[in-house]
């Protein structure tokens, strides 16, 4: 009997390993593979050049004369090698901006390239920009503006076939595009042919885009269509060039519209959406979109540049970077260099992966295929995949010796969905794991997330995802040390900045010791509760607490619950709960980031005490 056990039990182990663990399901919604292959891109170029360039304007009315733009010395592959120094895997062109202007040859309208001393009307700056890419192996796409300032039928039925025909233009004479962008601005005052009067349309209706994608995909198919609502990607809600550090590349179909009133959510998705349309940074170098002299001292440094690289394609969006184009038809020599410099700056930061290679130890493993391995083998189809409906869990990376380390990036695998709304990172010290200090929350991941954080020494960092919604697909994971940056992760009590408060139930003398900037002034409060009230309804993102600094810091909060609310009865919005870590040890100044939120109360709740039934102590707070 024991004999065939045993026999049984080997066929059974065998059995096993000829089965292998099978992938996980898919959560919708996912991506197309060129919207995956879209995301990868990562940093491309934007190119503002036309009319507005000659006649020192943002937004032509369309009454400029084309005979103003004369470039003495265009050249498009310098413009191209400026993207290819700069890192960038593409560039979109704006082939018609408001103004009407067209910088191809069409025979739609009098008003474009060929009535321009520009080759004596015989040039096509959509030809050479695409020749230029195909010369240098980057991917082309064109922007062509749905509003027409110009055309004396916009407003019509006329017009949108007019619309349809330029986009059929550009879809078939210029070779593959990558993407086609949508503007969101639509309607209003314009030259209108000479009519100068305002013409409203209906932005939902008007254009009657699902024409446009059944064209697009009939003769671009591989193109991701851009607009603010997408189909392929989304515009981030500012031209700013960030997007949320909670950023879900989802929303909700059919709903955002060109001219969606609720833009600012743009920024961080739809976390209930059921499309995938992730988000596009589009950001300018210079203060405008288009060419002007007064701003060549104006142009955005490598630090800005970088900090914007974190807070785009670090944020799971990609960065859209616009160069002004001068009126010599050249990139300005600022512009390119501190272009190609901010590139040689991430690199540098990121050169050095400190896990590359390591056999991580995972608190959950799905099989030998998906194994957490797969997170330091620098493949990106290779994926650390935890089993059906373990949606949190810890992996472990101990390093052959101790390292600084103060930047992270981790990727989920997206073809198989965004998954991951919380975690958490931490480093050992002394047998002790500590979170690393970050200036932003660590909610969601998608295609990439890259951190900055306080340097720290160890030998073992690891990463608790604490939630998901499904098991776990993470096919990267890295670590750096990018050098003492100018980063800042603890600001001082005097440089504390916040909106306006009052404390309710406080009197107000003792309330005015936490909003002092005087850090050897402490509020001290009876209760475990603290009603702030900002005045108004504002929108926040962080909480900041810094303890009393006495020699003795009595009234430590040791963990924490904030909620908000919009009415003084209804503060039952939860967006922090947690525990200030090592602070009985290291009393310093405490910020709490959360996903911003419309409120004008604020709830403080102590839930625990460093030493039980002493009074809440406010050295200082602050409402951002």
């Amino acid at each position: 009997m024991k004999k065939h056990s045993l026999i049984f039990c080997t066929g059974v182990l065998l059995l096993s390993a000829c089965n292998p663990a099978k992938a996980p399901e898919a959560i919708l919604p996912v991506p197309e593979a060129k919207q995956v292959e879209w995301q990868k891109m990562e940093t491309y170029a934007f190119v503002h050049f036309g009319l507005n360039t000659f006649n020192d304007r943002e937004w032509g009315y369309g009454d400029s004369d084309p005979k103003t733009f004369n470039p003495a010395r265009l050249d498009c592959e310098q413009w191209v090698q400026t993207f290819v120094n700069s890192g960038m895997k593409g560039v979109i062109l704006t082939a018609k901006h408001h103004d009407g202007f067209c910088l191809w040859p069409t025979q739609l309208t009098e008003y474009c390239i060929r009535n321009t001393p520009y080759k004596d009307g015989k040039g096509d700056i959509v030809r050479e920009l695409s020749d230029a890419c195909k010369k240098y192996g980057i991917k082309f796409a064109v922007y062509l503006s749905p509003w027409d300032r110009h055309q004396a039928n916009y407003g019509s039925p006329e017009y949108v076939d007019y619309f349809y025909k330029q986009l059929n233009e550009l879809l078939t004479n210029y070779g593959d595009v990558f993407e086609i962008w949508f503007d969101g601005a639509n309607g209003g005052d314009g030259w209108y042919g000479g009519a100068k009067d305002s013409r409203t349309i209906d932005r939902k209706t008007y254009y009657d885009y699902p024409r446009a994608y059944k064209m697009i995909d009939e003769l671009q198919p591989q193109a991701v269509i851009f607009s603010d609502g997408g189909p392929g990607c989304r515009w981030v809600g500012n031209e700013k060039g960030f997007a949320g550090a909670t950023n879900w590349a989802f929303l909700r179909a059919g709903e955002v519209y060109p001219g969606y009133p609720n833009y600012r959510e743009l920024q961080y998705g739809h976390a209930d959406g059921n499309q995938w349309v992730a988000a596009e940074c589009d950001v300018s170098i210079r203060p405008g979109w288009f060419y002007h002299p007064e701003e060549d001292g104006r142009v955005k440094t490598v630090e800005q540049l970088t900090d914007l690289y974190y807070r785009s394609v670090g944020h799971n969006a990609t960065l859209l970077l616009n160069f002004p184009v001068d009126r010599d038809g050249l990139i300005h020599p600022t512009d390119s260099t501190n272009a190609v410099n901010f590139h040689q700056n991430v690199q540098k930061q990121l050169a050095h992966n400190l896990l590359a290679g390591l056999s991580p130890k995972a608190s959950d493993e799905r099989g030998k295929t998906f194994s957490a391995k797969a997170v330091t083998d620098g493949e990106y189809d290779t994926y650390w995949a935890t089993n059906d409906g373990v949606n949190s869990a810890t992996i472990e990376f101990d390093l052959p010796q101790t390292e600084k380390i103060n930047r992270m990036m981790l990727q989920e695998y997206i073809p198989l969905g965004q998954r991951v709304k919380s975690f958490v990172v931490e480093y050992n010290q002394e047998g002790e794991w500590l979170p690393v200090k970050l200036n932003e929350e660590t909610t969601t991941i998608g295609y990439k997330r890259l951190l900055r954080f306080e340097t720290v020494t160890t030998d073992k960092i690891r990463v608790r995802f604490t939630d998901s919604r499904a098991c776990l697909c993470i096919n990267n994971i890295e670590a750096y040390y990018a050098g003492e940056t100018s980063d800042t992760y603890t600001a001082k009590a005097e440089e504390l900045k916040s909106y306006p408060f009052t404390l309710t139930g406080v009197d107000a003398e003792e309330a005015q010791k936490c909003m002092d900037k005087n850090n050897q002034t402490t509020c001290f409060i009876n209760e475990n509760t603290l009603l702030i009230d900002l005045g108004e309804e504002r929108t926040i993102t962080s909480f900041h607490y810094l303890p009393d600094q006495s020699e003795y810091n009595k009234g430590i909060i040791s963990s924490y619950e904030i909620s908000v609310g919009t009415d003084s009865n209804a503060v039952n919005q939860l967006v922090a709960k947690d525990e200030f870590s090592n602070i009985k040890n290291n009393p310093i100044l405490q910020s709490v980031y959360f996903t911003p939120v419309n409120a004008r109360y604020v709830q403080l709740k102590a839930t625990r005490m460093i030493h039980d039934g002493e009074p809440m102590g406010l050295a200082e707070i602050g409402i951002q």
